[in-house]
């Protein structure tokens, strides 16, 4: 909700679009691992969990008793971000072992620049990659959407 490349948008797009980027960065987030997102879901009961790829989403009826289950759930090392000092503190209480936790601007960011990486454009096709008949494939398009007054 605090990034504000999303905050003008719906707080289902806001998840869609985390989730998204995430979807990029799950490798150096958890590369032994796996990323889990966990939604709450009070305003969407009956809201089903879902795989997004390599991120599994989660909603609960409270985000915090469910991410707190899910360490205690985890055995060896656990990563958890967020930015909520209560929930590090009653993690770190709770589960009783070490976690690591990571801030929420940090992996937002990182997600980001996955996400921006992964959208550049690719390089233009070499003319040996152009298929033999691209010529007559322009000339045809060409034929269908110009007008003769255009061609």
């Amino acid at each position: 909700m605090r990034d504000p490349q999303t905050s003008s948008l719906s707080k289902e797009a806001q998840r869609d679009s985390l989730v998204g980027r995430l979807r990029f960065s799950a490798g150096a987030l958890a590369p032994k691992g796996s990323v889990v997102v966990v939604f709450d879901a009070r305003e969407q009961l009956g809201h089903a969990s879902e795989d997004a790829g390599v991120v599994k989403v989660v909603y609960a009826a409270d985000a915090d008793d469910e991410i707190v289950r899910r360490c205690a759930a985890v055995r060896g090392e656990v990563s958890v971000v967020t930015d909520d000092m209560r929930l590090r503190a009653r993690i770190a209480q709770d589960v009783g072992r070490h976690v690591t936790f990571r801030s929420g601007d940090e992996v937002t960011a990182s997600a980001l620049r996955a996400s921006r990486q992964a959208k550049s454009p690719s390089p233009v096709a070499r003319e040996d990659e152009l298929p033999d008949d691209a010529d007559a494939i322009t000339d045809e398009l060409s034929r269908l959407w110009l007008s003769d007054e255009d061609a």
